[in-house]
């Protein structure tokens, strides 16, 4: 149920969780779609589950794939964070801003925090 999911979220400090099926990437639950398609309707955290409220379709980026061409992708779609797969379609991990800011210029770390920024005023 979708209470515990938010909770470990909470906990955790954790704000978009990857959501897997048989060992595959299915999705992703923000703590946004939580409160947006889930609570905010009316819908009972007892019985609402992740796939009632996840993001679709899949975005990613590959674990080969230049930082660069990641950053467009989170552009463009104005995402925080970016599930990483590698050539298994495993996920491997999950790029967010501050990995861009640990890694890239500040010029690319400006530009991707702007894009993101504007879609959440």
């Amino acid at each position: 149920p979708i209470g515990e999911l938010a909770r470990m979220m909470r906990d955790e400090d954790i704000g978009s969780i990857p959501i897997g099926e048989n060992d595959r990437l299915v999705g992703m639950v923000t703590d946004r779609d939580i409160v947006c398609k889930g609570l905010a309707d009316g819908k009972d955290a007892a019985t609402l589950m992740a796939r009632d409220v996840m993001n679709g379709p899949i975005l990613y980026c590959r674990a080969d794939e230049d930082v660069d061409d990641a950053v467009r992708i989170m552009e463009k779609h104005e995402v925080r964070r970016l599930p990483v797969i590698n050539e298994d379609k495993r996920m491997v991990g999950m790029l967010s801003i501050g990995d861009i800011a640990d890694c890239a210029s500040r010029d690319l770390t400006a530009e991707v925090t702007r894009a993101v920024a504007d879609h959440h005023p």
